[in-house]
């Protein structure tokens, strides 16, 4: 009887073989859910949420995050999985395939008698080899815009179909190159992603500048503006109490109607100033003036600007202020006193555009932006968060490929060649740690055999093809998922971030590790204790 119980008689236990199987099980149960999703020919998966809300989607990602999972062991292998994501941003299925994989293998020796230690250390040995392979058959190049075409197309065909996938690669590299400073760390957050319900989602396009979700609030004025000075301002243009809780006392009404005129007059002259240096900008030439401020402008203010021919926008959100400066140059300024051109940023095209009750007011053809919009289009709720989630895939795909300054091939080729070196390199050890590198070698292969089991290709047949081209080409060579023969990963430009493989071969085996060596599973904590 275990111990635990002699203290607490309502615990309970799994020990030993039934603890190793209750984690084996929990393993390769995930395992079976994400499978059919890996790779371009993946199959999708159908979220449904309580409230009846549906989701669409092959992201390993969204599906474990979204997913209830019960079962301790899986949940703690789909938080590895979703970690993997915000590190690296990809990864996620093929993390839990390998997982699932590495514990199967081991199940293998261990129900013949191999104590999981011994495996545990075969393990360790075999990923720091898996490690040096990784180093050596990494490329390193120029990430010129067709490589980096070709890694966020790699990411994006197993996240999306490939028509649309084609059109967001394009969108995804040139907001990257768009927003990329030499000698500074890229920052996503300057690629602002919008959601328009409208259209198709391969109408889904990059914009050089912003996207704002609101329209100006006069009838008079321009809906479009070519050529115009942007004036980004968080200034106070309408009447405001005073901070302090005051009261006034008036003898007569004349001199009720002279402070109102005197307050009137305070926000009046402000809206002169910039009236001002519109004048002085614009003179006797056809360009335009935008004015977009963070606070509020009452409809006097309003009517003054719009008579002058000034666009203004009010009531702007803050991340957008931030993102303006950076899209169309120029400073933002807090207080008009020191209002002066070098203030003003620059855009070729101001122009709204209403959809149904909503309207937006895109700020394009800025000359050198360094904060870009992808603007989402998409016909329903689902397609858009899809095309949303693919979208910052792709993004982390190619920043991680910038700052990693190399690639790895993908298709699979990369496991097989760790698989292949791994075989040659357990000769040399000597023990039961021997049984855990094949165990290690065995388990990498889970991915180019789900790649071409997806694709309708009988997966051993074509394993042994796969093999027997590495072996004899010595190149890396993967799964055609076309034709299910072997290719070379380099010719056919599929390519996979090194830093994903990396964290991959990392976290797979301590997660693999930690639960081959548990042996005993209590669960005697105070809540189910309760009763």
């Amino acid at each position: 009887m275990a111990s635990i119980k002699a203290v607490n008689t309502k615990a309970e236990v799994a020990r030993a073989q039934a603890a190793l199987a209750v984690n084996i099980c929990a393993a390769r149960g995930l395992q079976d859910v994400l499978r059919t999703n890996l790779g371009p020919k993946g199959t999708m998966k159908m979220l449904v949420s309580g409230a009846g809300d549906i989701k669409l989607t092959k992201d390993g990602n969204v599906l474990l995050r979204e997913m209830q999972i019960q079962h301790p062991t899986a949940s703690l292998i789909a938080k590895v999985a979703t970690a993997q994501d915000d590190i690296t941003g990809d990864g996620t299925t093929s993390n839990v395939l390998i997982i699932g994989e590495l514990l199967k293998q081991a199940d293998l020796y261990i129900s013949e008698g191999l104590h999981p230690r011994i495996i545990a250390e075969g393990f360790e040995a075999a990923k720091i080899k898996a490690l040096e392979v990784l180093e050596k058959v990494k490329v390193g190049k120029e990430m010129k815009r067709e490589i980096l075409l070709d890694v966020a197309k790699t990411s994006l065909r197993t996240k999306v179909r490939a028509d649309l996938a084609d059109v967001l690669t394009k969108a995804v590299v040139d907001s990257v190159l768009a927003i990329r400073r030499p000698g500074y760390p890229i920052d996503l957050f300057m690629i602002e992603i919008m959601e328009m319900k409208h259209k198709s989602e391969t109408d889904t396009k990059l914009i050089r500048g912003l996207v704002l979700d609101h329209g100006a609030r006069h009838p008079d004025m321009k809906k479009r503006v070519e050529d115009a000075f942007i004036l980004t301002c968080n200034v106070s243009l309408e009447y405001e109490k005073t901070e302090v809780n005051s009261g006034f006392f008036y003898k007569t009404a004349e001199e009720k109607e002279k402070l109102v005129k005197a307050e009137r007059k305070f926000i009046e002259d402000r809206v002169q100033k910039i009236i001002d240096l519109k004048d002085k900008v614009c003179d006797k030439s056809s360009k335009g003036f935008v004015v977009i401020n963070q606070k509020g402008i009452d409809p006097f203010s309003l009517d003054t600007l719009a008579k002058h021919g000034i666009v203004a926008l009010r009531r702007a959100k803050r991340r957008n202020m931030e993102r303006l400066s950076l899209a169309c140059g120029g400073i933002a300024v807090n207080s008009l006193e020191d209002l002066s051109v070098d203030c003003l940023g620059h855009a070729g095209l101001v122009y709204e555009h209403t959809l149904g009750e909503e309207k937006f007011t895109f700020i394009e053809d800025c000359i050198n932006p360094r904060s870009v919009t992808l603007l989402v289009k998409g016909p329903n709720k689902h397609t858009l968060t899809q095309t949303k989630d693919a979208l910052r895939d792709g993004l982390r795909a190619i920043k991680n490929a910038i700052e990693d300054g190399c690639v790895v091939p993908g298709a699979g080729a990369v496991e097989v060649a760790i698989a292949e070196a791994l075989i040659k390199y357990k000769r040399k050890i000597k023990g039961g740690a021997r049984l855990g590198v094949q165990a290690f070698a065995d388990a990498l292969l889970i991915i180019p055999k789900v790649l071409a089991q997806n694709s309708g290709y009988d997966l051993q047949e074509t394993l042994v093809k796969v093999q027997a081209e590495h072996v004899e080409s010595k190149q890396l060579v993967g799964v055609d998922l076309n034709t299910g023969e072997p290719m070379v990963a380099e010719d056919a430009r599929v390519w996979d971030n090194y830093c994903v493989k990396k964290q991959l071969l990392h976290s797979c085996t301590a997660i693999a590790t930690n639960l081959l060596l548990v042996d005993e599973i209590m669960r005697a904590g105070m809540s189910s204790l309760k009763g």
